[in-house]
């Protein structure tokens, strides 16, 4: 089935103080395989809300919990006589042997599903722990294709992977180009070093040859302890590539924006891969004109849903800042959950599962369809977008179909 979301009125009281800090229960104890329980219908969300990934976690936890207060505004779970969902929560602290024990904690507690984490490397722990007690995980932000190749039969993803986002880029990338009468020649690439980074970077790099493109040098760094990118830039810009990549988080894609500004390299465009700044309302602020038309390709809120413009109003209105395209993410992940156990009509995790893999949603992020997983857990209706920074706002700027606006390629630094 698909479930159609109203949320032109949303809940304006605080958060639910339940959210973080629900009493435990035994393990077991939302789950009902006939579905007659009262109790709340309990969804673990597993994000880093402390350490240098904690602005977005706390975005991320913050969309889950929009994401309860709507089901429940909207009468519970129907199929189950109006039950509430509830949120339970967990710091991962971004670091995978913590998502992992908490994983198994919010199970223990009776968690019915779990949705997470940001992190690729936390996830793919998180995600060990769903398969071994089989419980569904329904990812709202991680990159990484290799949890997918295992064959899970629990993990779900809402967003594109980073095989899809890389190879869009490449090819985003040959086509603006070309258009703009400048077809990009030599790449550079700068990506963090896990998981994330690397496979976004072998992905494009391997796409953008297929494209009859030179990419190098490719240089990765360590996210966590880079303080400084000048040494990368003067190497870039020695290499004369006409365009920059950039995968990486938030932290190190704005010292990489700062290194370029004092640099100055010969650049076309600075063109993001599954960055986590490029497209971010907090960079266009803290990079201010430096950042001025830097491209992103991504997942990304869709900014032509009137239902996604409510919710980020909602969300502004709330906590005084935008909501970013990760709390959108774990919104409806949250969703997701929720329309499985509608549709399985149980708590049992083992139907939870099959009725997530059977519901459709109407996502509140680009794609190119209902919220719809394959076999593999995969999105099949996911899709990434081309972002551009103009005049101070994130614009959606490719394919054509989702664009707010033109691209403006080559910035020539």
């Amino acid at each position: 089935m698909i479930v159609r979301r109203l949320i032109a009125v949303l809940g304006v009281g605080a958060l639910l103080a339940a959210a973080g800090c629900g009493g435990s229960a035994p393990s077991g104890a939302a789950v009902d395989a006939a579905g007659s329980g009262d109790g709340p219908v309990r969804i673990g969300a597993l994000h880093p809300v402390s350490g240098s990934m904690a602005v977005d976690g706390l975005q991320m936890r913050r969309g889950a919990q929009l994401a309860v207060e709507q089901i429940n505004e909207s009468g519970g779970i129907a199929s189950l006589g109006g039950r509430r969902v509830q949120l339970t929560t967990a710091d991962t602290q971004g670091k995978p042997e913590i998502g992992q024990s908490e994983a198994q904690r919010l199970i223990s507690d009776g968690a019915v599903g779990l949705v997470g984490t940001y992190q690729s490397s936390v996830s793919s722990n998180v995600a060990v722990v769903a398969e071994r007690n089989e419980v569904p995980f329904v990812m709202d932000v991680t990159a990484s294709d290799e949890i997918f190749q295992h064959g899970y039969r629990h993990s779900f993803r809402v967003q594109p992977g980073s095989a899809k986002i890389s190879e869009s880029a490449a090819d985003y990338l040959k086509q603006v180009s070309e258009q703009a009468g400048e077809p990009a020649g030599r790449v550079a690439v700068l990506h963090e070093q896990t998981d994330f980074g690397t496979g976004a970077a072998d992905t494009f790099e391997a796409a953008a040859r297929k494209l009859g493109m030179e990419v190098g040098p490719r240089v990765s760094y360590d996210a966590t302890t880079a303080s400084d990118f000048t040494s990368q830039i003067t190497q870039v810009k020695a290499s004369d590539a006409d365009v920059l990549v950039v995968a990486g988080y938030y932290g190190d894609s704005l010292l990489i924006a700062q290194a370029i500004d004092a640099v100055k390299p010969d650049l076309d465009a600075v063109w993001g891969v599954s960055n986590g700044a490029y497209d971010q309302p907090k960079f266009v602020s803290d990079a201010g004109e430096l950042g001025d038309r830097y491209f992103s390709t991504n997942y990304h809120f869709d900014a032509q849903n009137p239902e996604t413009r409510r919710l980020r109003a909602e969300y502004r209105q709330r906590f005084g800042a935008p909501m970013r395209t990760g709390a959108v993410l774990s919104y409806d992940a949250v969703q997701a959950i929720a329309a499985g156990v509608e549709e399985a009509g149980s708590t049992d995790p083992a139907a939870v599962r099959n009725g997530i893999a059977r519901a459709q949603i109407d996502p509140l992020t680009v794609g190119d369809g209902p919220v719809r997983f394959g076999p593999d857990g995969e999105n099949v209706n996911s899709a990434a977008v081309l972002m551009q920074i103009q005049n101070g706002r994130v614009k959606q700027v490719y394919p054509p179909e989702k664009a707010e606006s033109d691209p403006d390629y080559s910035v020539a630094w």
